[in-house]
Formats: structure tokens, sequence, C-alpha cells
């Protein structure tokens, strides 16, 4: 049996019931690999989600007057998806403590991201059994809705990505373009400008020493403005 002390002394909180957290890092790989099928952590998996969507959930109505329904639910969807989960799973130091079958282990799981963000959320749900919706929320605070954690749906892909990805999860038929507006200055500090063009309306506009550097920070503009839409 594998000591959790390291891993509850990461989380901040002393389980009364080891055997919800052991559950919580069994990957189901291991649970088959030992023929104890059912003894996993996708259940708590399960329960995590939805703890851990309904504390974002109230903490962007309570923080964001402003914000209509659907940028809440844009902007709690960047929160909650598999690469801020990971991230979030990485800085906890999650990976360590997950169980894994031999071939699972020999296949760099403890990296996968897929594996990182549903341990994430099967230790949530954990810790909400273990000790109540108050300690959940504190780890959420900590791992999701930290200024760190609010960072990480942005910060582990680049804006167009991360543009890309919340205009198709609306609408998967519209075309995203950008468009070089004007560049300036000498050939060693040239400044470009490009704006990015969604179905040809424009959503944002940035600058930068490259081409890139602008269809970037034009990226970025339309991100900030489309989850306040």
């Amino acid at each position: 049996m594998i000591d959790l002390s390291p891993c509850m002394d990461r989380l901040g909180y002393r389980f009364h019931n080891e055997g919800l957290l052991r559950r919580a890092l069994t990957h189901s790989s291991l649970a088959v690999e030992q023929h104890r099928m059912g003894e996993d952590n996708e259940r708590l998996e399960y329960l995590g989600d939805a703890v851990l969507e309904h504390l974002v959930s109230r903490y962007l109505f309570d923080t964001h007057p402003e914000m209509r329904e659907g940028a809440l639910t844009r902007l709690r969807s960047s929160l909650v998806c598999e690469g801020a989960l990971s991230a979030a799973a990485r800085r906890l130091g999650l990976g360590d403590f997950i169980l894994l079958s031999r071939g699972e282990e020999q296949c760099g799981g403890r990296e996968k991201a897929s594996i990182l963000s549903d341990a994430f959320e099967a230790v949530l749900a954990a810790v909400y059994l273990d000790g109540g919706l108050g300690e959940a929320q504190k780890l959420v605070q900590e791992y999701v809705l930290s200024a760190e954690g609010m960072n990480d749906h942005s910060s582990s892909k680049d804006s167009k990505t991360a543009f890309q990805e919340l205009i198709h999860a609306d609408h998967k038929g519209r075309t995203i373009r950008y468009e070089l507006v004007s560049e300036s200055g000498p050939d060693h500090r040239k400044l470009f400008t490009m704006r990015v063009l969604v179905d040809d309306v424009e959503w944002g506009m940035g600058s930068g020493p490259s081409k890139q550097a602008a269809g970037q920070a034009a990226a970025q503009m339309a991100i900030e403005r489309y989850t306040k839409a």
C-alpha cells in the first residue's frame, strides 16, 4: 500500500477515510490489471465533475455580475476543461500518486492530460465526501480559481488556439481568419498590426514585432471581448 500522507500534505487536507483518496487515485487500468472491476476512480470523477461545476458556477456568478449567461458558460468551460484541470493536477503534484497499471505506467500515463484531469476531479469528490463542500471549495479556490489557475486555460495553449476553441464550442461552422492591417518601421524594428475576423466580422486587433506576435495579440483581445459578450 502506497503511503498517501505526502499526497494529503500537498492537498492540505487530512482524510478521515483514506480509502476514499486511494479510490480517487486508482486509474481504471490498474483495476482491470488486478481484476478489481469497479474499484477505480470513474464514479468519483463523475461526482467531482458536478461538484466542480457547482463551485465554479457560483464563484463566477458572484464575482462577475456584469456577465450574461452565455459569457459565464464560456468562461466556466475554459476553467474546467481538460487542459486547465491537468495543469492544476500538475501544480498539485497529483501525478506522483496516481495508481496505474504497468502498461499505462510505461506509456507515460502520469503525464497524460486526460488521466491527470480525471484524477483531479476524483480527488475533489473524495475531499467533498470526506470533509464536505467547504473543504472541496478550498481545493477549487487554490488550484482552479486562483490567479494561476485562472490563467491555466490559456497559458497551456496559444491565444489563437484558445480563441478558436471558444468560437467552435458555440458555432462549429464559423470561419476564423487573420488579416494584416499595417506594417511600419525600419527593417530591424518592424511593427505589425493584425486583426482577427469571425465570418468577416472583426473581433480583435493587436500589434507586435512579427505577424505571429500581432496575431496572438489580436486573438487575446478577441478572447476578452468574446467572454464579455
